[in-house]
């Protein structure tokens, strides 16, 4: 896409009109999501569960919770805590995991293709579970997730 079609649907985005702001999409099917889209979503859930978790180990330092927060959600701990997962996951998170993990995106430097791939599949799994509102799911997989990644952190 070059930007000026990028920018004519930013442009576009929000629409108004006598009832107010109109919307595009009734419904949220998680299912017929980009994998991208639920990576998005589940990137952001993941990293404010993450950094609500490190408020029970430090409240003063925004410092050491920003840098224990960068690390614990960053695409080598995902990729890590995901493999001690793994066979924990139903054969449709495998399936969620798998379009995430497929999906054509670019690498940072930051990590190896390895990670970021496993990690946008882990996000993607993250997003799927919070739009079908499966709470008590997603909560035990980023429960687990969180004490895996302190006790890597921890060895360090």
């Amino acid at each position: 896409m070059d930007f000026k079609h990028f920018q004519t649907l930013v442009d576009n985005l929000f629409s108004y009109d006598d009832a107010g702001l109109v919307t595009r999409y009734q419904d949220v099917k998680p299912e017929t999501l980009n994998p991208l889209v639920l990576a998005y979503i589940g990137d952001a859930y993941f990293n404010l569960y993450m950094r609500g978790r490190l408020l029970a180990f430090e409240q003063n330092k925004v410092q050491i919770l920003h840098s224990f927060g960068a690390k614990m959600v960053s695409a080598k701990y995902q990729a890590v805590a995901y493999k001690e997962i793994e066979a924990e996951l139903t054969e449709l998170e495998q399936a969620v995991f798998k379009r995430g993990r497929n999906a054509k995106c670019n690498v940072p430097k930051s990590a190896t293709v390895q990670e970021y791939r496993c990690s946008t599949g882990f996000e993607a799994l993250l997003g799927f579970l919070y739009l079908k509102k499966d709470f008590a799911r997603l909560t035990a997989l980023v429960d687990k997730t969180f004490l895996i990644t302190a006790q890597n952190l921890a060895k360090k």
